[in-house]
């Protein structure tokens, strides 16, 4: 095996960390979704608080994002699931609607911290507390690209992915063949996702991360 240069293993640091802080926002989310419903499965599984312990996963959080970032320059993943029990929802919605707030929960904190780190890097750059290329620097670019690239990927409308709740909802029943069908695909309809959804939301991620850069710029003083 060849040697890796610092530069990677720096890489795969910041790839990890990003993905572990992001993963582990994105999981609280729907915790606490879920909690502020009725139900507090989640809460009672130790899930409802922000300690990366309690929602990363060793392979999808950890080693596959360390790996992509070491072999291809870049990662994804995921971390452990949040159950919750649809029952013990809140009879002022309807489960669907339920369903689709916890779903939904993830995203928008991603959407929510990709929105702050962006601030946060323009802001620390405008005033010269971090350089061009600083692990810091690296950092916050990362969870800004990742945050945003989270928000939009878990978006699409493919089981298991957040938007299937979401789609299961705004469509009612009309969708439930489709969906059933893509989940029944199994760990195909995964690697389709994986595949084309980093495809999709390439475009809307730059366009996103322009917008917040931009507007951050402008709004600092």
């Amino acid at each position: 095996m060849g040697r890796v240069e610092p530069e990677a293993l720096l890489s795969a640091l910041v790839t990890v960390v990003t993905m572990v802080l992001s993963t582990c926002v994105h999981e609280y989310a729907h915790a606490l979704a879920a909690y502020r419903l009725g139900d507090d499965y989640a809460a009672r599984l130790g899930r409802l608080t922000l300690n990366p312990l309690a929602h990363a996963d060793p392979i999808g959080t950890v080693l596959l994002p360390a790996m992509g970032a070491l072999m291809w320059g870049g990662g994804f993943g995921w971390g452990k699931p949040v159950p919750y029990i649809p029952n013990n929802l809140t009879r002022k919605y309807s489960m669907r609607a339920g369903e689709a707030i916890i779903a939904f929960a993830g995203p928008f904190a991603n959407l929510i911290m990709g929105t702050l780190s962006a601030g946060l890097w323009v802001g620390l750059r405008r005033y010269g507390v971090i350089g061009n290329g600083s692990p810091i620097d690296s950092l916050l670019g990362s969870m800004v690209q990742l945050n945003f690239a989270l928000f939009f990927f878990n978006l699409i409308p493919m089981p298991p992915l957040d938007g299937s709740k979401v789609a299961a909802f705004l469509f009612g029943r009309k969708a439930d063949p489709i969906l059933d069908a893509i989940s029944g695909a199994g760990m195909l309809g995964i690697m389709a996702a994986i595949a084309f959804g980093g495809y999709l939301i390439s475009t809307p991620v730059s366009l996103l991360m322009h917008w917040s850069i931009k507007g951050f710029s402008y709004i600092l003083p």
